[in-house]
Order: structure tokens, then C-alpha cells, then sequence
């Protein structure tokens, strides 16, 4: 044969493994309790579920003021710190870690507080680290997502993946700004996470419910037990995002009324 016939064969195998490689490795979606997730290149996370984002947004009121604190067994701590505003805006800074248990506890609470304030867009879906104490709690990730309230910022922060690294920690996934380094070493000096740092009014530092009533739930079975006031989980989750609410309403002068009702200002008179 020719050393024609040999160029013209390698190059149909070459073009054909190319083509190959990249439809596998462009292939972003996969499949999650029947819904179509995307895979963060960053993290391994997925995009949450639209049932999930739903129900976390639409936890009724009623539900909310029966809970009340529920089995939340910490809340805001008032504090005297830097008012730190973004947009003319009172800014919540929080900053996590996908690998964290309680960052993966406190972020279902987190969301269903900052709802009723506004809206999120681009949730993900993740867990914790499968090596850690609470392992493989199902979660959300706030990488990547964009929040939008008419009275509030949010600026999250997970500074590394769920994914172990060859250093036996887990990989980087975001880096603080130098602003935000000097709040956490200001605030929160034992390096606590989640922190929460609403404003310079309050601070959140680790989990404010139990995380072990999470232990074995799937993230829609988390998010269907919130409109349930007798389900352990809502009463953890509700009553949490109870308390995070009332720190909120204390830098918004207690607006949206939606929000800031008797409850969440009753709650709100106790942080202390």
C-alpha cells in the first residue's frame, strides 16, 4: 500500500478519537431523581433541582411563625462590628466550605431566610466531605450563584470543594478578598465555619441546628419536610432560618412586613 493510503487512514483514526474525546468531556448534564443537572467543572456540584429551589422559597408563613425557633440551639450574636454595605445595600458575607458538615447543615437555612428577602438563580446541589464527621450530608452550594434582593447583599464564599487534594485537605474552589480576610480575622479568630457576618450587627459562627437530622435524607426529602411543622427536619431548618431572619430584619428596619411579622421581631428582641 502506499504511504498515501497510510496519511489518509491515521488521519480518519485521529479525527475520529478527537471527535470522540470531545463529545465525552463536553457532556455536561447528567441525571438526578429524574431532573437534569449541570456538573460545575469546579466543584463536582450539580445545579439543584428546580423542585428543590421551589420549595425552599416557598415554605409557607404560616408554617414559619408555628415553628418559630423550633430546635435551633444558637442564633445571632449581637456584636459591634464594621458595617460592610455592597450597592448601597446591608451586606450578609458568608463564608464555607463544600467539604464542611455544618456549612452543608447551615446553608439549608441560610436560603430559606434569604428567600423571603429575595430570590437565588444558579443553586447548586452538593455534599459534604464523605470523610468527615456527618458524612456525605446532602446540600447546596452557593459557587457560583447570584442573588437578588431589593434590600440586601449576599456575598458567600466556599472556599474549597468536597474534593480531596493530594496535601490530605480538599481543593481550592474560591479565595477571600483581602477586605474579606480582615473580617474573618477580626470576627471570627478561631476560623469557625460557617460564618455569617450580617453587617456588623450580628455574626453566626458553626451550625446553628444539629446536623444529624439531616443524617441519610436526600436533598428533596430535606427540602419537602420544610412546609411539615411536625417534621424534625423543619423544625431545625425553619427554625434556624427563624433566627437568621430576625438578625436580617435588624439591618432592614424589619422590612418587607412579609418577612419581618411579629414572630421574626419577637425572635428579634432577643438576640442578644
Amino acid at each position: 500500500m502506499s504511504k498515501k493510503f497510510w496519511f489518509v487512514i491515521i488521519g480518519i483514526i485521529v479525527i475520529a478519537f478527537v471527535s470522540w474525546d470531545l463529545t465525552s468531556h463536553n457532556s455536561s448534564t447528567a441525571s438526578n431523581n429524574g431532573a437534569d443537572v449541570v456538573t460545575s467543572n469546579a466543584s463536582g456540584a450539580v445545579t439543584a433541582p428546580a423542585s428543590v429551589v421551589k420549595e425552599l422559597s416557598a415554605v409557607p408563613q404560616t408554617i414559619l411563625d408555628k415553628i418559630g425557633v423550633g430546635s435551633a440551639d444558637a442564633e445571632p450574636t449581637a456584636i459591634s462590628g464594621k458595617a460592610i454595605y455592597q450597592n448601597n445595600k446591608p451586606e450578609i458575607f458568608y463564608e464555607g466550605a463544600e467539604y464542611c458538615p455544618y456549612c452543608a447543615t447551615e446553608r439549608w437555612a441560610i436560603t430559606v431566610a434569604l428567600d423571603r428577602f429575595g430570590s437565588f438563580t444558579n443553586l447548586k446541589l452538593t455534599h459534604s466531605s464523605t470523610q468527615d464527621v456527618y458524612p456525605n450530608t446532602q446540600t447546596l452550594s452557593f459557587y457560583g450563584s447570584t442573588y437578588t434582593s431589593p434590600y440586601i447583599s449576599f456575598v458567600p464564599v466556599e472556599l474549597d470543594t468536597n474534593i480531596p487534594s493530594a496535601s490530605g485537605s480538599y481543593t481550592t474552589l474560591q479565595t477571600p478578598t483581602n477586605e474579606e480576610n480582615s473580617l474573618t480575622n477580626e470576627y471570627d479568630k478561631s476560623g469557625s465555619i460557617p460564618f455569617i457576618y450580617f453587617a456588623g450587627k450580628y455574626e453566626i459562627q458553626g451550625a446553628t441546628y444539629n446536623p444529624s437530622l439531616l443524617s441519610g435524607k436526600t436533598a428533596e426529602q430535606i427540602a419537602s419536610s420544610l412546609a411539615n411543622s411536625n417534621s424534625a427536619i423543619a423544625k431545625g431548618v425553619d427554625g434556624a432560618a427563624n433566627t437568621i431572619t430576625a438578625g436580617i430584619c435588624g439591618l432592614t428596619n424589619n422590612k418587607p412586613a412579609t418577612a419581618c411579622d411579629s414572630t421574626i421581631k419577637s425572635i428579634e428582641s432577643q438576640l442578644k
